[in-house]
């Protein structure tokens, strides 16, 4: 059996801040895993190399499931966003181990795909109504049958979702968090008539999502989610702070909008309520954020008994190493949902080049055996790590407000 010899972590900024695992096996096997936590990568990168990467040398590389729980229960402090994504980057280089040394793709580990392929979202965002809709346009031409619908706000000086001029959408935008001003009322009036006119431009046959980032309380999402359900949304996304899961039970007695949310969540303990109670449609959940490969599918495996499915986080704040993996869970996993995809940079994809693939809506992670991934660590080393904030978000009269 393949033990582990070494393991390093790799910090790189292709045009944003990334962190990797890699593991090497005494028979040349290694694997890869993504680390990243956007806005805190380092406290991941220490994590490892501190504290994980010295208990993982000499072990079965194999034994996937009782590394996790030695990495989980061992520790005693459980949970959080960077213990939890520590493990996710050993999970992933682990499965990414075993597929090699097996010789087929992860997803035929998992039980084989159980679909096509996984369909994903794009992003469609602008400055206006009118921009988001040529956006979205445009999308569609490219084949996706799923947007995600996000404009700018008459009034305040910027949305969240949505790009500089001329630039991609990166949210970790400042050496120190910058500050945006936010404003319920004006938010509330603006996105019906996006919807309306997506409707008018794209017709029926396109899924239109949105991703309301936590912003509205229970009350305001159920008012938001009855003024579109006119309009046929797949989901409204993270409609409310989730830390009171009972909250998505409000917003159930006052709409039929399909809920999703979780990209924040990192164990299946922040979920249990809300997939129990079948107050969500989908659990959001990420690979990187949320144990791995194994803890995810236990997360779906409860929510399958619901008719809850996933709709996995996908933004560019998690490397090609977790979309690859995402693509091997979705193609596996029986209640599979949708996958959110925002395509990296193109320095990005040479620092990692990947077998994935999209056509016509959907995308395969590919047969090479493993996750599929590889890392260039010159290339990476030539782009050096940039401190990189996320924003914070304040009311109009100068209230800190959920981001």
């Amino acid at each position: 059996m393949p033990k582990i010899v070494s393991a390093r972590v790799i910090v790189t900024c292709p045009g944003r801040n990334f962190v990797t695992l890699r593991i090497e096996c005494d028979d040349g096997t290694t694997g890869l895993g993504d680390a990243t936590l956007n806005g805190r990568e380092l406290s991941v990168a220490s994590y490892l190399t501190d504290h994980v990467i010295p208990c993982l040398i000499g072990r079965d590389a194999h034994r996937i499931e009782d590394i996790w729980q030695y990495l989980y229960k061992g520790a005693y402090w459980r949970r959080g966003p960077v213990t939890m994504t520590a493990i996710a980057a050993v999970d992933m280089a682990l499965w990414d181990i075993k597929g090699k040394v097996a010789g087929l793709p992860v997803y035929q580990l998992l039980g084989g795909a159980v679909r096509d392929g996984c369909m994903v979202y794009a992003h469609a965002n602008g400055t206006s109504i009118e921009d988001t809709i040529a956006e979205a346009i445009r999308h569609r031409d490219r084949g996706y049958r799923a947007i995600r619908l996000q404009c700018g706000v008459p009034g305040l000086a910027s949305t969240y979702g949505v790009a500089k001029a001329g630039q991609r959408y990166e949210p970790a935008d400042g050496d120190l968090p910058t500050e945006a001003v936010w404003s319920t009322e004006k938010y509330m009036r603006i996105v019906p008539q996006l919807f309306a006119a997506a409707r008018e431009a794209l017709g029926w046959d396109i899924h239109l999502l949105h991703d309301i980032h936590h912003r509205l309380t229970p009350i305001e999402a159920g008012r938001l989610g009855r003024d579109l359900e006119p309009y046929r949304p797949f989901w409204l996304e993270d409609a409310t702070p989730a830390e009171n899961q009972d909250a998505f039970r409000l917003i159930r007695q006052h709409t039929t909008a399909p809920l999703a949310v979780g990209e924040v969540f990192n164990s299946i303990w922040d979920c249990k309520t809300l997939i129990e109670t079948q107050s969500i449609d989908y659990i959001r959940a990420t690979i990187v954020h949320a144990g791995g490969i194994t803890h995810l599918r236990r997360i779906a495996a409860l929510a399958e008994l619901y008719q809850v499915r996933t709709g996995c986080h996908g933004a560019t704040d998690l490397s090609p190493v977790t979309m690859a993996a995402a693509l091997h869970f979705g193609l596996s996993v029986p209640n599979f949902g949708i996958q959110e995809h925002m395509p990296h940079t193109a320095e990005t994809d040479a620092v990692f080049p990947h077998g994935y693939r999209f056509a016509d809506g959907m995308m395969h992670p590919g047969d090479a055996p493993g996750l599929g991934v590889d890392i260039d660590e010159d290339l990476a080393a030539t782009y050096e790590y940039k401190r990189a904030f996320l924003p914070v978000n304040r009311l109009e009269d100068g209230t800190l407000w959920s981001w």
